[in-house]
């Protein structure tokens, strides 16, 4: 005999609170419907939302104003409706979003949506973040039909989905809550995002005129050089004069060490410090790339190199690691610093110039050792590398704090989902 918890009951979706109903989705939410006396050539510009603005578990998408003759179809809308992506890989990915933000009360969509209204007992908002529940959409996405690349959700399928149904009170409780931690999320992005333009600015500024501030460049006497305007007092040199390529020492051996840090390709970051290793024995190593602490790994494979894959390694318990065979492990020398080149390597003009000399077959491309030694690089003097790089250095910390943020929010958002979603936690109604 099953023992269902005090105030739940077992129902055909699990334990859930005895005050909740158990409901055909279709039962309390509608699809909307284009009235029929309603005709779209008597105004002069609608709103439109295609797929390509729909976020995915977002609000208020962006909309363009079209003439009602070159909407040659559409899904109709109307102010306050939650669009749900029908087709893959949207649907599975999570497009979704609800509509407030638009000049007049309805709009046109792209057709590959469900337009979704709330009822005298349900509120859109409650059912916008179920939808957004793993089990929930791993279910429906099971259910989808049509040929590979191109199934899509039917509406029959949706509408006789069994969900929870909180009194009205709770359900508004429940979507405030999700979504005050949505909002912080999205905040949490427009100042990554934001950052991450400044560092482009920057980035841009400092590799010109040099750590300088900007209302002083006008003192900053520039020549010109083969790779564009520079300091006068800078240098122009190929990479592989003042940086080299690690070498494993010929009398290094391997075997004499129980355990050697190991970094795969997937543990370097996009433009990252210290990536995770893992601590292998060195039977367990049938190849790799040898490197030492202090080093630049910079992925050399496509797509890993055109994404910025490059991580400086200065964690690792001893002086020295494996890495993945896909990448070049860069040391500085006596004239050069590391912390310079590794932000250098970011500029996207220069990782641009490099991705077009890689070679190989399609998928597989590589950037040749030679290429990379051979590009002329700008080279200030040590102390000014150093002034460059603690800038950048700075702008990434940030970067890197919001992203922590953003993914302990994600964290707790999902963790809030489930337990208020199931009754596991009850939000208090006054």
């Amino acid at each position: 005999m099953e023992v269902v918890e005090s105030g739940f009951k077992e129902t055909e979706i699990g334990l859930i609170p005895e005050d909740w109903e158990v409901v055909r989705l279709g039962e309390v939410f509608k699809i909307t419907q284009k009235p029929k006396n309603l005709k779209l050539e008597n105004y002069n510009l609608i709103p439109f939302i295609p797929m390509e603005n729909i976020g995915f578990g977002t609000f208020n998408p962006k909309y363009v104003m079209k003439n009602p003759k070159d909407i040659s179809s559409g899904t109709y809308f109307e102010k306050g409706d939650l669009l749900l992506a029908k087709i893959t890989p949207s649907f599975e990915n999570g497009k979704q979003s609800i509509v407030n933000d638009i000049p007049i009360e309805f709009g046109i969509a792209t057709t590959e949506v469900i337009p979704l209204k709330q009822t005298e007992k349900s509120l859109i908002s409650y059912l916008f973040h179920y939808l957004l529940k793993p089990e929930f959409r791993k279910y429906l996405a099971l259910k989808m039909e049509g040929s590979t690349g191109r199934k899509r959700l039917p509406k029959e399928v949706l509408f006789n989905s069994l969900i929870p149904l909180p009194p009205l009170e709770e359900q508004k409780a429940i979507a405030d809550i999700l979504s005050t931690v949505q909002n912080a999320i999205e905040k949490t992005e427009k100042v990554i995002d934001a950052t991450k333009q400044l560092k482009k600015s920057i980035m841009k500024h400092l590799f010109t005129y040099g750590a300088v501030a900007v209302d002083e460049i006008d003192k900053v006497k520039l020549k010109e050089s083969e790779i564009g305007l520079i300091p006068e007092h800078w240098e122009v040199v190929k990479l592989g004069e003042v940086f080299k390529i690690t070498q494993k020492p010929k009398n290094l051996k391997l075997e004499n060490y129980n355990l050697i840090p190991f970094i795969p390709m997937e543990n370097i970051g996009f433009g990252t410090f210290n990536p995770k290793y893992v601590m292998k024995n060195p039977k367990d190593i049938s190849s790799g790339t040898y490197f030492e602490k202090g080093d630049l790994l910079l992925a050399k494979i496509t797509p890993s190199f055109e994404n910025g894959k490059q991580s400086i390694v200065d964690d690792i318990p001893k002086e020295f690691g494996i890495a993945t065979t896909e990448v070049i492990p860069i040391k500085q020398t006596e004239k050069s610093l590391i912390s310079y080149l590794f932000h250098y390597l970011l500029k996207p003009e220069f990782r641009k110039y490099l991705a077009s000399k890689m070679e190989g077959s399609t998928g597989r491309k590589r950037l040749p050792k030679e290429v990379l030694f051979n590009t002329l690089i700008p080279l200030p003097p040590l102390d000014e590398q150093q002034k460059i790089a603690n800038i950048l250095t700075t702008i990434d910390q940030k970067i890197q704090a919001e992203e922590k943020k953003k993914e302990a929010l994600e964290n707790l958002f999902r963790t809030l989902l489930n337990n208020l979603m199931t009754g596991k936690v009850r939000v208090k109604i006054f």
